[in-house]
């Protein structure tokens, strides 16, 4: 099992903005491996904020599925957006992945 982290900074005071984004479940809910998605923000943060969102999956062959897709279906959008909008609150992003190695649950 794998855990992907997409670490986002964001423009101060706009975090449950961009947050907001991933409350309503969509296509990743559906694709095979996929086991739990939660957004995290990043609390008592100075200069920026910072969302966390984090995948868990069966393994990196689902994750790496998904992603694939994904980049499939922004390559066909982006003739759409080709443009960003001057007031985008997304500063950068970063991704991580990590094996999980162990997982205690209520008994």
């Amino acid at each position: 099992m794998i855990k992907a982290v997409n670490r986002i900074s964001i423009k101060k005071g706009r975090a449950h903005e961009v947050a907001e984004r991933f409350s309503k479940a969509k296509s990743i809910h559906t694709f095979k491996g996929f086991i739990l998605m939660e957004v995290l923000i990043k609390e008592g943060t100075k200069e920026e904020d910072v969302i966390e969102v984090c995948t868990t999956w069966e393994s990196h062959d689902s994750f790496k599925t998904w992603r694939e897709s994904r980049a499939t279906q922004k390559t066909h959008a982006s003739t759409e957006q080709e443009s960003k909008p001057e007031d985008n609150p997304i500063i950068g992003a970063e991704l991580s992945t990590y094996e999980v190695f162990v997982q205690h649950h209520p008994e």
